[in-house]
């Protein structure tokens, strides 16, 4: 490794951590801020948190992570074109175009890493992190209780009631003042407690609330006889709800996986047989579809074998059963056109699940590949406009990626109804790229040997001529 290639790839790594610190920050907060509520008003642990928070972290990072090398090189480029630094090794004899083959090569390591990321590392994260999510959304509410409100308890799963009024809790202290519970826990028994004050505290897991009262009475009646009523004074009585908390159950690992949630190898094993059972929706229409032909010709009166005897015998009686005195349908041709109705209704579910897989295949390849795109197009954008600072790599990184991003969204969409191919679908908006990097490495030589142009006004003005071209094209051709 030279000195020259170890200089580009130095001062790539700063810029390119930063950015992916920075840009993957900024999403991850956006992904917590979203499922806040979720989070943290249903009682969970810190380490549940965390473990979200971790989960979290790959998908965001198998966004982010293309956006820094773009940034990454925008900026690198443009500094180094700004600081005549290209132009120094112009004249040295050093062509731009040899300035991009470290950064190639560090591409290509990247995109063959995050190919094994996007394969390996974020399906187990997805396919974790949508388990915890439903165990998460089947886990109840934060046990609570609100003062002057007569609060209902389930206890010990459902299976006993109680009602809590209290004139005061103290949120911090767990102190209650002026307590009246009635317990409802047995039909046959009325139950109403009176305390002065108290105060609750859960066991160690959370599940069982205990309520420590004192200065109180119990009323009862209905324990031993109906005509019974008990008045018991008591100094300190302790009352344990069991099974009011609400601790998360974790399941065991789902073994059902959304395409997010499958490495390559899956998305095949899935797309081939979606397209197994293709053939055989085809394979059963045909029969069918022949078989209808021969009895119509009086070639075979028996049904075909994908028909049972119910349903033939069936067809035969709807042919019998007419008494309306009309002329009554042909129940083969019925029977035959309902079905084939219903075979390409399946055909088409099963096309578009096919479709969702490769799609999801081709997405894991794209989406590394951008990788080298990105350095393909970034260097030659930061050479042509050098003195726009960090706005004109701020703006040129949002308007790629914004475009690469819609462009991939709206070609999966349309992929996944059978529009395109899941092929053309995934790879359009790096080929678009690829050729204009390409265009614009051709000119890398011309552009690196001056740098006082580059500014915002020369980037309206290039768009601006762009403009006039093609509105000036249409005119052209009419005269």
């Amino acid at each position: 490794m030279g000195i020259l290639t170890r200089y580009l790839i130095r001062s790539h790594v700063g810029p390119f951590l930063f950015a992916l610190s920075a840009l993957t920050g900024l999403l991850f907060v956006n992904a917590i801020a979203q499922r806040l509520e979720d989070l943290f008003g249903k009682g969970l642990g810190w380490n549940t948190i965390a473990e979200f928070a971790l989960l979290s972290l790959p998908h965001t990072v198998a966004l982010t992570l293309p956006m820094a090398v773009l940034v990454a090189v925008l900026y690198t480029f443009s500094t180094l074109t700004a600081a005549s630094e290209l132009t120094a090794m112009s004249a040295g004899g050093v062509r731009p175009l040899r300035l991009m083959i470290p950064m190639l090569g560090v591409g290509l390591i990247l995109a063959l890493g995050m190919l094994y990321f996007n394969d390996r590392v974020l399906p187990a994260a997805n396919h974790r992190l949508a388990g915890l999510l439903l165990d998460i959304g089947q886990k109840s509410p934060t046990f609570q209780l609100r003062e002057q409100v007569l609060n209902e308890i389930d206890a010990e799963d459902g299976r006993s009631k109680f009602f809590l009024q209290a004139a005061q809790i103290d949120p911090v202290t767990n102190q209650l003042a002026d307590v009246v519970i009635y317990d409802r826990s047995r039909p046959e028994r009325f139950r109403t407690i009176y305390a002065d004050h108290g105060i609750m505290a859960f066991n160690v897991h959370r599940t069982d609330l205990f309520l420590t009262l004192s200065d109180g009475v119990v009323l009862q009646a209905g324990e031993a006889r109906p005509e019974e009523f008990q008045r018991i004074l008591f100094e300190r009585q302790v009352i344990p709800l069991r099974g009011v908390g609400d601790e998360l159950e974790r399941q065991r690992e789902r073994e059902q996986r959304s395409d997010r949630e499958m490495t390559i190898s899956m998305l095949a094993e899935e797309a081939r047989n979606r397209d197994e059972q293709l053939v055989e929706i085809a394979d059963e229409s045909y029969r069918r579809s022949r078989w209808a032909v021969e009895r119509a010709l009086g070639l075979t009166d028996a049904p075909p074998d994908s028909m049972t005897e119910e349903a033939a015998a069936a067809m035969q009686i709807g042919a019998e059963k007419r008494s309306d005195g009309s002329l009554p349908a042909d129940p083969v041709i019925r029977n035959v056109s309902l079905n084939l109705r219903t075979q390409a209704s399946r055909e088409q579910v099963m096309s578009q699940s096919a479709n969702r897989f490769r799609v999801e295949i081709h997405k894991k390849f794209s989406l590394s590949f951008t990788c080298l795109v990105f350095v393909l197009i970034g260097a030659p954008l930061a050479i042509r406009f050098p003195r726009g600072g960090v706005g004109m790599v701020i703006a040129f990184a949002l308007m790629i990626f914004g475009v690469y991003w819609v462009g991939l969204i709206g070609g999966e969409r349309m992929a996944d109804r059978g529009t395109v191919t899941p092929f053309t679908a995934m790879w359009l908006p790096n080929l678009i790229f690829l050729i204009l990097g390409a265009v614009g490495a051709r000119q890398m030589g011309r552009e690196a040997g001056n740098n006082r142009g580059g500014s915002w006004e020369e980037l309206f003005w290039t768009v601006r001529q762009a403009v006039v071209r093609l509105i000036a094209r249409p005119s052209r051709r009419t005269t």
